[in-house]
């Protein structure tokens, strides 16, 4: 059967088959301001010598990290990547193994989800891990499904301070499933518990909370876990996967499911993406993960090997039982994850999350020493903290900061209105005391300009 329809009747014979009176009647969906009334106004053709040359400088339009300092956050982070992980990672039978998810997949691919599912459960002290999603923002919607799969119930409770675009996401799953999302504020920076509990009741299926939360904040988990369960719900928390290098595992603190953004761990910012979601839970929730997850066992000869022992995809089980469509090749992000842990060890990431920490606090000493800038809130954090600026003019100290070679931070007022007068600042283990040190400078009027981005990055001469 041909694909296109090229003649008229062809045209009219689709139409009718499918009950449109018209081509123009399958656009009806898309609303009448947002359809182009004329035709493209495109360039003439260009040969491939001048086209790569237009592409070419087109690209040299971008600001990388590499050209700028970055204290940017908010989910994706300026950390370093071992170079191991780019040699490893760009093998061949890694590289381009399109799809992991087929029962006929490699044993070498296996074995790395199996060492990936393992590292993640001992990082994070829960049960099990599938071999990874797509990004941090689909695994908190995914954990969030999960427990109204487990609960049948279908209210969510989400702390304000979780990622902004995290809910965004939550928000368009629910239009469609007839679920109710209430999310309670944290003017505070932070949740408070029986602020919480006065919105859980019996038909509540989990409180979503982020620890660190979206401000860098540390959020109360343990009591917010207890007001979860007071009523049968689930606690999910996202994490911040470097975090736990010095923080409390989600699973020791009483979480039932537990999401990340995997970018902090071997991967670099990428522009936005492609990125790796992490999700772990309970063993009891396994039947009701998305994704797959690989086993290990033993051959008919008794050597040890590997193999698809769950995965939910519509395409393999039935489609009423499926719960998501998870495929393409995330398992590349999941492997880089797996090297990044393995190279760094609990030490090293340990010592990875302590510069963090210390600089962090470096920068917020320099930076809040004048009048002018302040904390937004008076929480601990970890990696990130909000700016406050008592002059209310954060998009001017981001653009003077940016001439100077800084990426200061993001301004929230586009999540947090009431925050329009606050950036968020992140650092980590990569900035020197020299680019806090003009940071500080910019934020507060000065030059800034004399740091040359990127000189002496190493970790040698950490504030400590």
């Amino acid at each position: 059967m041909p694909y296109l329809y090229n003649t008229p009747e062809d045209q009219q014979a689709m139409l009718e088959a499918i009950g449109a009176a018209s081509i123009d009647q399958l656009f009806d969906c898309v609303p009448a301001e947002l359809r182009r009334k004329s035709l493209l106004d495109l360039p003439p053709a260009m040969g491939e010598l001048e086209l790569t040359q237009h592409m070419m400088a087109l690209a040299a339009k971008n600001v990388n990290v590499g050209q700028k300092t970055c204290f940017l956050g908010g989910g994706a982070y300026d950390h370093f990547v071992p170079a191991v992980v780019d040699a490893l990672a760009s093998r061949g039978e890694f590289y381009t193994s399109y799809t992991p998810y087929q029962p006929e997949v490699s044993q070498g691919n296996l074995q790395v989800m199996f060492e990936y599912q393992t590292l993640i459960c001992q990082l994070t002290g829960m049960d099990v891990s599938n071999a990874s999603l797509y990004d941090g923002g689909s695994a908190a919607a995914e954990a969030v499904l999960l427990a109204m799969s487990v609960t049948g119930r279908s209210k969510v409770v989400v702390v304000g301070s979780v990622n902004p675009e995290y809910r965004q996401i939550l928000e368009t799953y629910f239009t469609c499933i007839g679920a109710t999302l209430i999310t309670v504020p944290t003017p505070n920076g932070v949740a408070t518990p029986s602020e919480v509990a006065a919105v859980v009741d019996s038909e509540t299926a989990c409180v979503l909370v982020q620890h660190p939360n979206f401000f860098g904040c540390l959020e109360d988990v343990p009591a917010l876990a207890d007001v979860a369960h007071a009523t049968g719900a689930l606690l999910v928390q996202s994490f911040d996967p470097i975090s736990l290098g010095i923080l409390k595992r989600p699973g020791d603190m009483g979480a039932d499911v537990v999401v990340a953004e995997g970018q902090s761990l071997g991967t670099p910012l990428l522009y936005g993406g492609p990125y790796l979601g992490i999700m772990a839970c309970k063993e009891s929730f396994v039947r009701r993960m998305p994704g797959r997850i690989a086993g290990q066992t033993t051959d008919r000869r008794g050597r040890r090997c590997w193999v698809l022992t769950l995965q939910t995809r519509e395409q393999h089980i039935r489609r009423e039982k499926a719960t998501s469509n998870i495929c393409t090749n995330q398992g590349l992000f999941a492997l880089r994850a797996a090297i990044y842990l393995t190279e760094v060890g609990p030490q090293g990431l340990a010592e990875v999350a302590d510069l963090c920490a210390r600089k962090t606090e470096y920068a917020r000493q320099q930076i809040f020493s004048g009048s002018r800038l302040s904390a937004a809130f008076s929480a601990p954090v970890f990696k990130e903290f909000v700016v406050r600026d008592r002059d209310g003019h954060v998009s001017e100290l981001i653009a003077a900061a940016s001439d100077a070679g800084i990426l200061a931070g993001l301004p929230l007022g586009k999540w947090y209105p009431e925050l329009d007068d606050c950036m968020l600042v992140a650092v980590t283990e990569k900035r020197t005391r020299a680019e806090i040190d003009a940071l500080a400078a910019a934020l507060k009027g000065g030059t800034g300009s004399s740091i040359v981005p990127h000189a002496h990055t190493s970790l040698v001469g950490a504030p400590r």
